[in-house]
């Protein structure tokens, strides 16, 4: 029975739990699922939105598998049972027939490898709009297009319609007992009409995938032992999420989350780079650049890019331009204190100046120097009780983000050599922070409040507290702020911190931005307390957020505060928790938080 030589690989044994998180690879849109409620059958999903054939936000998500009933045969075509043993680069399937394995042959290609001395195969079925068996394994042609074959020979090739589709039984010729493990069946996928029937020998696919991916775990930095195993994991994560360029794809770029997210959201891309720093700088720098690929002319960044098509406005629930919160001077900075890469930030200050105008030049109805939230996505929250009376919203969170850009601003200017633009970005900054007091700061109650028609919206979130993080609040200010952030009847829950307090009548600890813990959030507030004078507090809350992440076999969009158990809806293998928990993980381990 084969088993990878790397330790790496070995510590991620079944570690994918293939039901709801599918096996992928860095750069590919295919994903390969385990059925739920047939346990010896397959079926591969697309990491694509076709919406073209599919029109809307999140139709792609519902769309029935491109392949399913994906089965091992014995030689007569019959189906075999299995035992599945999952790493991070191939999946291995016992049957009593013998050991199949599926890697990556490359993004487009998925290379079976068979049990050697017997005849065996696969079988599945597929609905295309056309269908050419030949004498290698055959092509489908629709709106994606496949291609099986084996380099073996071919028993048997049988191609049956079953009413709204084909299914397809194909078995290939033994190969000797002593042989080297070189018979394989590769399915491809893609967009072109010009198939690539290449079937690599299996060990020589094999190989590569084991090498693949013990090369992206060698790059890794070292981590203290109790992390170890959900800190690599994290990283497959981070490198399974990787999808490849095509078409508004002008780079590679993490998707939130394959299963769930299907694309590039900017917020998410900004948080990916803080894990990709340690790593490959190019890479992190890219998650950035990105985004600015799709500026627009009056400085705005899409909210989402995928390969059809960029977001930039949405009918739902309002008709407005949508974006994301402004953070990537922010991330871009943290990149650059890794890489010291001048040049990064020659190409971003302008665009970066250019993003900061559209938020100050078109977010600001009354003209009060208080940005506003025009539509309730472009904040990232999306359903968070703080929209529940409409927009537009005079937000905490937003002039909190702006006053942290403007620093990355002046710091951006200052290695640039443009002095007098690094003082002019932080007087703005300091006089925004003096702003927020002014319009926001409740000092009765000790918090930060956002407005819709300069009324306070009296809902108690973790973003009444969010000017700490520019550390320049006054002391009698920043003290209360962490007095509501450390008190247990409000934010610091077993597993802190709830985005609506546990003790508001808002609060769904089941509901995305109504209750649950976001890691990213946490992260924010790591930095905050730090920023603000608070080590001890940023060091505990670190380790909650560490013990939070750790607690769950997969790494999740959201959390319960109190369980730490995921809520149904959260989206698995989720790339900014991952990303923020390997910062995290690192820092600790290296005695800086």
């Amino acid at each position: 029975m084969y088993r990878p030589s790397s330790p790496l690989l070995v510590l991620l044994e079944n570690r994918i739990a293939l039901d709801r998180v599918p096996f992928s690879d860095r750069g590919s849109r295919l994903l390969v699922y385990r059925e739920r409620h047939d346990l010896y059958a397959l079926y591969i999903k697309l990491a694509e939105r076709l919406t073209a054939l599919t029109p809307g936000l999140s139709t792609y998500r519902n769309r029935p598998p491109f392949i399913s009933n994906l089965r091992f045969t014995d030689g007569d075509g019959q189906p075999l049972p299995f035992t599945l043993t999952s790493y991070p680069h191939a999946l291995l399937f016992d049957t009593p027939l013998g050991e199949f394995i599926l890697v990556f042959q490359d993004v487009r290609t998925l290379s079976i490898g068979l049990p050697r001395g017997v005849a065996s195969g696969v079988s599945f079925s597929v609905s295309p709009d056309l269908v050419r068996p030949d004498a290698v394994g055959g092509e489908f042609k629709s709106v994606r297009n496949c291609a099986y074959s084996t380099n073996g020979e071919v028993l048997l090739n049988r191609v049956a319609s079953n009413g709204g589709g084909y299914d397809v039984v194909f078995v290939a010729g033994a190969q000797p007992a002593q042989a080297d493990a070189t018979a394989a069946i590769t399915l491809h996928i893609q967009a072109g009409l010009e198939l690539d029937r290449t079937v690599m020998p299996f060990h020589a696919a094999l190989c590569a995938a084991e090498a693949r991916w013990e090369g992206w775990f060698a790059r890794v930095p070292a981590v203290n032992e109790p992390l170890r195993s959900q800190y690599y994991y994290a990283w497959w994560v981070m490198g399974n999420n990787l999808l490849a360029p095509q078409g508004f794809f002008r780079r590679e770029s993490v998707a939130p989350s394959k299963a769930h997210y299907v694309g590039a959201w900017q917020w998410d891309n900004y948080f990916h780079a803080l894990a990709f720093r340690y790593t490959d700088t190019a890479l992190a720098r890219d998650q950035i650049a990105f985004m600015l690929d799709h500026q627009q002319p009056d400085g705005m960044i899409p909210d989402a890019v995928y390969d059809e098509g960029t977001i930039t406005h949405l009918q739902i629930p309002v008709a407005a331009a949508v974006t994301k919160p402004p953070i990537l001077g922010w991330v871009a900075m943290h990149v650059f204190d890794q890489s010291g890469d001048e040049g990064m930030l020659r190409d971003m200050y302008e665009p970066l100046v250019r993003w900061n105008s559209w938020w100050f030049g078109l977010n600001d109805d009354d003209s009060d120097g208080i940005v506003q939230y025009s539509h309730p996505f472009s904040s990232g929250l999306d359903d968070s009780p703080l929209w529940d009376s409409g927009v537009p919203v005079e937000a905490v969170d937003l002039n909190t983000y702006l006053c942290i850009q403007m620093q990355a601003l002046s710091r951006m200017a200052h290695i640039l050599g443009r002095s007098a633009e690094a003082a002019m970005w932080q007087r703005k900054s300091d006089a925004l922070a003096e702003r927020m007091i002014a319009h926001f700061y409740d000092r009765k109650a000790g918090l930060f409040w956002s407005q819709k028609d300069h009324q306070p919206i009296r809902v108690l979130t973790p973003f009444s507290l969010y000017p700490l993080w520019t550390g320049h609040m006054p002391q009698k200010i920043a003290d209360r702020l962490v007095a509501h952030l450390h008190n247990p009847q409000s934010f610091w829950t077993r597993y802190p911190l709830p985005t609506v307090a546990a003790n508001d009548e808002k609060y769904d600890p089941f509901q995305m931005w109504r209750g649950p813990v976001w890691i990213n959030i946490n992260y924010i507030f790591v930095e905050a307390l730090t920023r603000a004078g608070y080590p001890a507090l940023a060091r505990e809350l670190t380790e909650r957020t560490l013990a939070l992440v750790m607690s769950q076999n997969d790494i999740y969009e959201y959390y319960h505060p109190d369980t730490g158990i995921a809520p149904p809806k959260a989206a698995p293998m989720f790339g900014w928790s991952a990303a923020c928990f390997i910062d995290l993980a690192i820092r600790m381990s290296r005695g800086e938080l």
